[in-house]
């Protein structure tokens, strides 16, 4: 009964391993003989079994729950964002595992299951719903889980209505139009936001322990961190995995929610910009590469789907800054992959793109750790990332290596350029130290497990 959602032998027993781990740690409870008193039936006991289901992860993601806890008990939205397949289904199961534990009443409704979407369709039967529940208890305060809602028609209707009675409302999406101009008119301060992003190195590792797997760095910069890929030993399903995944949300969570037609346009437009990833664009440059490969589109085009793959969380992208203008420039920016995998599952000769990978790799970890990122523009050059967090800011070049003296050369002139007032710092995967008095040199390896500059 356990598995019988799981389908093939390799995730079946990696499902037990997990599910009797946790048992293990059950059973050695206080409270594990109380709680058997009344499991007077072997069916009371299997319906206990249930609720050891398979999730995605079991990676207590501290980080981001820290975040939200402050918000259990308030009245305010608690909007949940991410690219499909990042985990924020599993931290919503684990913060309503934290609030089962305080024994509240909790409804748990996930619009990607059939049995779900195929009857709540829209605002009035989400509603209703949700009230026949809580008038079982109506002087309970409950405590409300809606995943993946953005498929519910008005959904943001449903929570300006649910958020009137007496519940704690936590809901989920991959779509950043969760937080559209609508939503955000009708709640306006009534809601509080957090993103969900693939796991960061220090998560890898965290988890890697528990599959009991070694996941090195060059498997991180070549296939990222959506969690579900390492549960994939051999590199055929890993690919075939990520491959999906990509289909997945290209084809699903884009072509069909726009009703894009130009299909064919918007296939050639992404992979040209997730094969392009850590690299300084403008509408009117993508516009040019599409022209070159005889694909007529306008900018105002290639403007709309950017922002198609920005929604989706796709893509993030970067202002550059201007020393000389002393403001951040619109026009131009940076696009970086929300995961690099989707720069790989790309590449047809079997060559890795490791140096734009790893910038990408940094870009995300400085945004994990909570810097606010931009372009440094100096002269005619460019410093990779201006961080900047709690007051404090860091100037810092990434690159692949600088063992090459023109390497070094070309990484180290932006920063001769600029005074000391700011933290110079340059990440690279070289084992040798190639700290100068002015620029501290950190190894790729030891970045990865720093919490913060």
């Amino acid at each position: 009964m356990i598995f019988k959602y799981l389908q093939g032998q390799e995730r079946c027993l990696f499902a037990a391993r997990r599910v009797f781990s946790r048992l293990a740690l059950f059973f050695f409870t206080e409270n594990f003989f109380e709680i058997c008193k009344n499991f007077h039936y072997t069916e009371n006991f299997l319906d206990f079994l249930k609720s050891f289901q398979y999730t995605d992860s079991m990676l207590i993601r501290e980080k981001y729950i820290k975040q939200i806890r402050p918000f259990y008990d308030s009245d305010l939205i608690k909007v949940i964002t991410g690219i499909r397949r990042c985990g924020k289904s599993v931290v919503l199961e684990q913060i309503k595992d934290e609030i089962l534990t305080k024994k509240k009443p909790v409804i748990h409704l996930n619009f990607e299951k059939r049995d779900v979407y195929s009857k709540i369709t829209n605002d009035n039967d989400l509603v209703d719903y949700i009230e026949s529940r809580i008038k079982k208890k109506p002087k309970s305060k409950w405590y409300v889980f809606l995943d993946e809602i953005q498929t519910v028609k008005n959904w943001n209707l449903a929570c300006k209505s649910l958020r009137l009675e007496n519940l704690s409302l936590f809901v989920t999406g991959s779509n950043s139009k969760l937080l559209s101009k609508e939503f955000t008119k009708e709640l306006s301060g009534r809601y509080v936001s957090f993103t969900i992003r693939p796991f960061v190195y220090k998560e890898i590792l965290e988890y890697s322990k528990e599959l009991k797997r070694k996941i090195s760095v060059n498997d991180y910069l070549v296939y990222g961190g959506f969690p579900k890929r390492f549960e994939f030993s051999d590199t055929d399903s890993l690919l075939r995995y990520l491959d999906d995944l990509d289909q997945t949300i290209v084809l699903n969570d884009i072509i069909n929610r726009y009703k894009i037609r130009k299909d064919e346009i918007f296939r050639k437009l992404v992979d040209f910009v997730l094969v392009s990833n850590a690299r300084i664009f403008s509408s009117n440059s993508i516009h040019n590469y599409l022209k070159s490969q005889k694909t007529e589109c306008s900018i105002n085009t290639v403007m709309k789907y950017l922002g198609y793959l920005e929604e989706a969380y796709v893509i993030r992208k970067i202002p550059q800054y201007s020393t000389k203008a002393k403001k951040k420039l619109d026009f131009y920016a940076k696009l970086y992959n929300e995961d690099v995998a989707f720069n790989s599952i790309r590449q047809t000769n079997g060559r890795f793109d490791l140096t734009h990978n790893l910038e990408n790799v940094v870009y995300n970890e400085l945004v994990f750790m909570g810097y606010e990122l931009s372009v440094y523009n100096v002269g005619d050059k460019e410093i990779d990332f201006l961080a900047a967090k709690d007051g404090k800011e860091f100037l810092i070049q990434v690159a692949y290596s600088v063992a090459e003296e023109s390497t070094y050369e070309r990484e180290f002139a932006p920063f001769n350029l600029v005074d000391n007032a700011r933290k110079k710092i340059l990440i690279t995967n070289d084992e040798n130290d190639f700290s100068t008095s002015t620029v501290v040199h950190l190894k790729l390896k030891d970045f990865l497990l720093m919490e913060e500059l």
